[in-house]
């Protein structure tokens, strides 16, 4: 399916889209304040759908992007940052500081979420508290080339091998959206990837699929007894940027994120988690109140108290209890961990339309 070019109804450079887009390109990544960037967002995305009003405009941005080959249509990319352009707005990490877990300690209360990868006797930790600024690191982890994500509006924790048909892939930000979700590039051929699946949807890329890694997103604590050799990636030397104010504080208490354009169901709300494997999910409160559910499949999911929500309150450490989850299968009489993600029920039904979601009333 070609990347189509969007209609033209409602496009038109209106003064209300222009005055969204300017106040959209006045606020800056990790300082903005939470109510202007929802009053820039809501209004950016009444005033239009696509991330660009012209496909010439993406091509001045990604020149050797083959705008050819794609799985999806204009109008269903929204741009983060109106029409000033996005790339590479939101930096990824691609030469990742790591300390021990006691020089963690320091920085890291012991509730706070971090993304634990283990592969081949190495374990790391990416704290969350980084991945808000950052939202992919590009690493390697037993001697895995490993893309670790992180979409706030979704709440999508997802880490990728990086190795496609032999090549390893080196993964940017975008700056668009496909239903609220991060779209990240490859640095080799400037193709275009949805974090939540990990599916090639623009470029020479189309179709094909990264392969998704079994990790858990768990407390620093959890971590830490589990892998008290492990290794906690650090902020970055020399950047910049602001890891001390948490932009997205209260976005979960909303009634619907502000930059998603299509539909959500009511039951759940929109921005209520959901633990999702493959096409399949249970609300966090169902989880929560059972405490293990085994499915006919033999999936095992667990849930303990002990990790904060991220996008609660300015200070993540103070943030509500989401808790720790685990997803696991039973392979020769071992327990295994299943790829999985706690994530929001609009998002799932988005790109899971006919998955199948338990609730509580199940």
């Amino acid at each position: 399916m070609l990347l189509r070019r969007p209609v033209s109804a409602g496009m038109g450079d209106s003064g209300a889209q222009r005055a969204a887009v300017s106040a959209w390109n006045r606020s800056k990544r990790v300082t903005w304040a939470w109510p202007s960037f929802v009053a820039a967002a809501t209004l950016i995305a009444a005033s239009f759908s696509p991330a660009h009003a012209e496909p010439e405009y993406w091509e001045l941005e990604w020149q050797y992007t083959d705008f050819t080959r794609s799985s999806v249509l204009c109008e269903d990319i929204l741009s983060a940052f109106g029409f000033s352009g996005g790339k590479d707005r939101i930096p990824a990490i691609d030469n990742p500081l790591f300390g021990t877990v006691a020089d963690a300690a320091e920085s890291l209360a012991g509730t706070e979420p971090v993304i634990t990868v283990a592969i081949g006797g190495e374990a790391k930790a990416y704290p969350l508290s980084i991945l808000l600024v950052h939202e992919i690191v590009n690493d390697v982890v037993g001697d895995v080339p490993v893309a670790v994500t992180f979409c706030p509006l979704c709440n999508s924790s997802v880490v990728f091998n990086r190795s496609v048909n032999g090549e390893v892939l080196d993964f940017g930000v975008t700056g668009n959206l496909i239903h609220s979700d991060l779209i990240m590039y490859d640095r080799q051929t400037e193709s275009w990837w949805q974090q939540f699946t990990g599916e090639g949807i623009v470029g020479t890329m189309t179709g094909a699929q990264l392969e998704i890694l079994p990790v858990r997103i768990e407390s620093f604590d959890r971590f830490r007894d589990r892998f008290p050799q492990g290794q906690v990636m650090r902020i970055p030397a020399n950047s910049e940027l602001d890891y001390n104010s948490n932009p997205y504080a209260g976005y979960e208490s909303r009634d619907r994120p502000p930059l998603f354009v299509g539909q959500t169901n009511a039951v759940p709300p929109p921005l209520s988690y959901v633990v999702a494997v493959d096409d399949q999910a249970w609300t966090l409160d169902l989880l929560r109140a059972r405490g293990r559910i085994v499915t006919d499949d033999g999936l095992i999911l667990e849930w303990t108290p002990g990790r904060n929500s991220v996008l609660d309150t300015p200070l993540i450490s103070e943030g509500r209890d989401l808790g720790n989850v685990t997803v696991q299968r039973r392979l020769d009489n071992t327990l295994v961990d299943v790829a999985h993600d706690t994530t929001f029920a609009f998002a799932f039904s988005a790109f899971f339309p006919e998955g199948n979601l338990k609730t509580l009333s199940d």
